[in-house]
Parts: structure tokens; C-alpha cells; sequence
């Protein structure tokens, strides 16, 4: 292998240890101290009572594990919003698992804690997948109310997807394994089964100091919304349990006899290998993120047996279209090229714009996976559409709308992955998450923007000065260049993937290793719910 092969391997393996240490950080939630708490009251973790519960060795795909990253430093932090969430396996069928972190906050709802929960359902919903919700949470953080309480995507809105997932059949078990109070008391209830742990569990609309404040009754929590109250006279649970374990064990016999699934019926074939070392995508991606690498090679390595049958290779070069397979599943994958290729007049470096003969192949192979029901597999390395009086006399806009169109309204499920530059409308179009994926997940090597840093930043520069001089002020060479680094640093902080997925943009931060599964778990999941007809609507030709 060559230098600068080398130089991107130890730069992306470098990236790769830094997310596991961050990872490895965040699943310690409140912090060992609060984790022995949990202990000292015969409780498990979070993460314990997930693990507990899972499948032994079968895979668990996080989503959202670095909500609330960096913020909510005022009160003290959020760690992974004080919920964890994904996608594991109990009794080998795939569901959906939310699991309130009583080490953070007391499992206290903030504002990205509604929004990860919200996520989950979604997944649910979506996929049609069973959910399991395993309660501990104090209720809304009372300091942030306003941000939590009332709008639309806010706390309320959990009970109202109970509601609807109930309707659409979906299962829907869960534990009461700690506090569930106020309105949070909704959701076990509002469950197909709700059990509850004795001693430990309890759920009111109103705890003790509540009640006595409001109608002066003397009364204490265990009394008022433990297990006995709620198993043997109120009849709102539907059975309690010694400790955690117990519990857990219980949900899995329930598991154990659920009905199966009605299939989408998505092709899947014995799995393979990549032929090509999978490994090898640590040095073919560039070091730095404006050189020309061939996507092409990426792909070979993230597929089965590296085999991709490329569509309309000749035509539309900037954005790569084709069938392959990721473990058996049939995939179409959509993904940006940046390698500089050799034209009629010189060489053209692609640096993965989209132009308009590119959108144009993309919204045609969009509907011929829809027309063959193959799912769609979006990999982000896009700079934006092509701009400029050619671009705009050649209808960018009208071939950009075509893709777009088309990629909103495809039915068959899309999952999103951001490997490079995730830019402007090239988001949109490359499928970002205004668009439904069913999983959108960055590489640590990924940026999230309207425009690159760099662009941004002069472009900010030049407002900030023209507001100085339009105030009479003047500006030195020094104290412009000292401006340009504070504007640089703070946008450079908000393109990172971990500032994404601090607020859910994507569904997390992952080694490129684990994109086949993410991919394989997700078209599983998806397999639960039967597709509906595509319907483009109106394009313009």
C-alpha cells in the first residue's frame, strides 16, 4: 500500500478509537456513583435490564446513543438523553426496546429525551415492529417544561403514537421497573400488558408530596402506586415481580408466543463476504476531505462478494446507481462519486456535485427499485447541486426536483448513511432525514452544513464586516483574521457528526465496519411491513 493510503488509514482508525472512547463514556449515563445507587436498591441499569432481556449474543443496534451530547451543560448534562434505544432481539424476534436511564437525572425527561422517544416510536411504527418499554423516570424535567410539555413533537405526543401503534396492531409490552409518574403514567397503561415491580415500581398521577399538597391526604408512595395497590385492588397493572430479573424473564415468555409477522417480502439470499477487504476502506477514503477518491471501490467493499451491477454507467457519472447485495438482502444503492475522470476536454474532477444529467439517473433508478421492491441504500458524499449559468440554462432545477420527487416518494424503505460532505440541497436530495430514512447514521469522517466550513465562514466574515463599516467602524487585517478563526471554530463545532447526533439529525456515530449491519438489521426490520404502491406524482421532463 502506498503513503497517502496509509496516512488515510491511520486518520480514520484514529477517528474510529476516538468514537469508542466517547462511547464507552456515554454508556456510563450518570456515572458510577449513580450506576452503584441502582445496585444498592436491587435495581439493574438501563443497559443491564437490555442486556438481561436481549437474546444472549445476538446483535443490538443503538439509536440515538450521543442525544444530548455537549448540551444542557447549565444542568449538569443528558447523556444519551437519559434513554437508551434500539433495535435488539427477544426470543429471536426483532423489536424495538426503550429503556428510561434512572442514573441520569433520575430518568427525567429534557426536551431531546421527548425527541429520542418520539424516534423510537417511529421505528416502531414504521417498521410495524413490537416495543417494549421499560419505565424508570421521574416525569418531565420541571425546569425545561416549556420546551417539553405542549407543542406538537413534544411529550404528549408519546401517548397519542400508543394510541396509533395500538391500532395498527403493533405489540406493545411494558415494565414498570421505577418511578412512572404524572402524565409519563400514560404510557405503560396505555400498553397492550403492563407489569410492575414490587417495592421498586411504582405509578401514580400524583406522588405523595403532590397529593398531600393538593388535597391534604397523608399517604406514601409504595402505598399510594406500588405494586400491591396497583396488581390486587386498582387492577392497573397486570402482574408484579420480585425484582428486575423476574420481570424481564416474564416479557420473554410473552415474546416467545407472538404471532408472525405479515413480510414485505424483500429478496434474500445466503449471505457473503465482501471479495475485496472490507478493512481497506480506512485507507481509500481520503485524509482530506476535498481530494478525488473512486466510490466505487468503497461500494466494492461494503457489498457481497463486492459484486455491483452498475446502472447507466456512461451516462450521469457524479452519482453511482446499481444493485448489490449486503448480507443476501437486495439493496439499490445511490451513492456520490468524487474520483476525477478523463472527458473530451481534459479531466473533471466530480467532487460529488450532482448535475443534471446525475439527478436525472437517480430519480429513473429510484422508481425501478420501487417498480422491483428493492430497498434503497443513500451513501452521502455530496458538495450540493451544480450551480452556474450552464448548470442553470442546462434545468438543474427542474432535473434536481425530478430526483427529489422521486426519492420522497419512493415506498420502498431508504437508509441513509453520511460518509463524507453532507451539504445544502445535496442533503435533501441524497435522502437526509427531512425525507424519512429508515436509519440515517454519519461515519466519524462525516460533515453536516448548508456549506462547507470554509465557504461558510468567509461568507459569514463578509456580512460581519460590511455590518462593522455600516456602522462607521473600521476593521484591521489582524482583527479580521482573529474574526474569520472565531467564526471558523464555531462552525467547524456544528459540521461535526457528533454535533448531529447530539440532536438526532442522524441516528448515531458508527464505524464504517458496521454499516452492513445497520444496513441488514434495518431491511429486516423494514420486512415487517408490507410496502405500498408507489405513486411519483408529477415530474416535469
Amino acid at each position: 500500500m502506498d503513503l497517502e493510503f496509509n496516512k488515510n488509514e491511520d486518520q480514520l482508525k484514529q477517528l474510529c478509537f476516538q468514537l469508542r472512547t466517547k462511547e464507552k463514556k456515554v454508556k456510563q449515563g450518570g456515572g458510577e456513583k449513580k450506576i452503584n445507587e441502582q445496585h444498592d436498591k436491587g435495581k439493574l441499569t438501563a443497559r443491564e435490564r437490555i442486556e438481561y432481556l436481549t437474546d444472549k449474543g445476538a446483535r443490538f443496534l443503538e439509536i440515538g446513543l450521543f442525544a444530548g451530547d455537549g448540551m444542557y451543560a447549565e444542568q449538569g448534562g443528558c447523556p444519551s438523553g437519559g434513554v437508551v434505544t434500539g433495535i435488539g432481539y427477544v426470543c429471536g424476534r426483532q423489536c424495538v426496546i426503550v429503556a428510561n436511564d434512572a442514573t441520569v437525572k433520575a430518568g427525567a425527561w429534557f426536551p431531546i429525551t421527548a425527541k429520542k422517544n418520539l424516534r423510537a416510536q417511529e421505528v416502531a411504527m414504521e417498521n410495524r415492529l413490537p416495543i417494549i418499554y421499560l419505565v424508570d423516570s421521574a416525569g418531565v424535567f420541571l425546569p425545561m417544561q416549556d420546551e417539553i410539555f405542549p407543542d406538537k413533537e413534544h411529550f404528549g405526543r408519546q401517548f397519542r403514537n400508543n394510541a396509533k401503534m395500538s391500532s395498527m396492531g403493533i405489540v406493545q409490552i411494558a415494565a414498570i421497573m421505577g418511578s412512572c409518574v404524572a402524565g409519563g403514567a400514560y404510557l405503560p397503561i396505555m400498553s397492550d400488558e403492563a407489569m410492575i415491580v414490587d417495592k421498586t415500581g411504582s405509578i401514580f398521577l400524583a406522588g405523595s408530596y403532590l397529593v398531600k399538597a393538593a388535597i391534604g391526604e397523608d399517604i406514601d408512595n409504595e402505598t399510594l402506586g406500588g405494586a400491591t395497590t396497583h396488581c390486587e385492588i386498582s387492577g392497573v397493572t397486570d402482574n408484579k415481580f420480585p425484582n428486575d430479573q423476574a420481570c424481564l424473564d416474564y416479557i420473554r415468555t410473552l415474546f416467545d408466543k407472538i404471532g408472525s409477522p405479515v413480510a414485505a417480502g424483500f429478496d434474500r439470499t445466503t449471505p457473503k463476504a465482501p471479495k475485496e477487504k472490507a478493512e481497506e476502506v480506512y485507507g481509500l477514503l481520503p485524509s482530506d476531505r476535498v481530494k478525488p477518491y473512486d466510490m466505487l471501490e468503497i461500494i466494492k467493499r461494503m457489498v457481497d462478494d463486492s459484486a455491483f451491477e452498475e446502472y447507466k454507467p456512461l451516462y450521469g457519472k457524479t452519482i453511482l446507481c446499481g444493485f448489490a447485495r449486503i448480507e443476501g438482502w437486495a439493496v439499490g444503492i445511490i451513492a456520490n462519486q468524487r474520483k476525477t475522470v478523463k472527458t473530451k476536454t481534459g479531466e473533471m474532477q466530480m467532487g460529488g456535485v450532482i448535475y443534471s444529467d446525475s439527478a436525472d439517473k437517480a430519480a429513473r433508478f429510484i422508481m425501478n427499485c420501487n417498480q422491483r421492491k428493492v430497498p434503497l441504500v443513500f451513501l452521502q458524499d455530496v458538495s450540493g447541486f451544480m450551480v452556474g449559468s450552464k448548470a442553470e440554462k442546462g434545468g438543474i432545477i427542474k432535473d434536481g426536483a425530478k430526483m427529489v420527487n422521486a426519492m420522497a416518494n419512493s415506498t420502498v424503505p431508504k437508509f441513509t448513511f453520511l460518509i463524507g460532505n453532507s451539504y445544502g440541497a445535496g442533503n435533501y436530495a441524497m435522502c437526509g432525514k427531512a425525507y424519512d430514512p429508515r436509519l440515517i447514521y454519519a461515519w466519524p469522517t462525516a460533515q453536516l452544513a448548508v456549506m462547507s466550513g470554509n465557504s461558510a465562514a468567509k461568507t459569514l466574515l463578509q456580512i460581519r464586516v460590511s455590518s462593522l463599516k455600516a456602522q462607521g467602524k473600521t476593521i484591521t487585517e489582524q482583527e479580521e483574521a482573529e474574526l474569520l478563526k472565531e467564526i471558523t471554530d464555531r462552525y467547524n463545532e456544528q459540521l461535526s457528526p457528533y454535533y448531529a447526533a447530539s440532536r438526532l439529525w442522524v441516528d448515531g456515530v458508527i464505524d464504517p465496519m458496521e454499516t452492513r449491519t445497520v444496513i441488514s438489521m434495518g431491511i429486516e426490520a423494514a420486512n415487517h411491513a408490507p410496502v405500498e404502491k408507489f405513486n411519483v406524482g408529477v415530474i416535469q421532463t
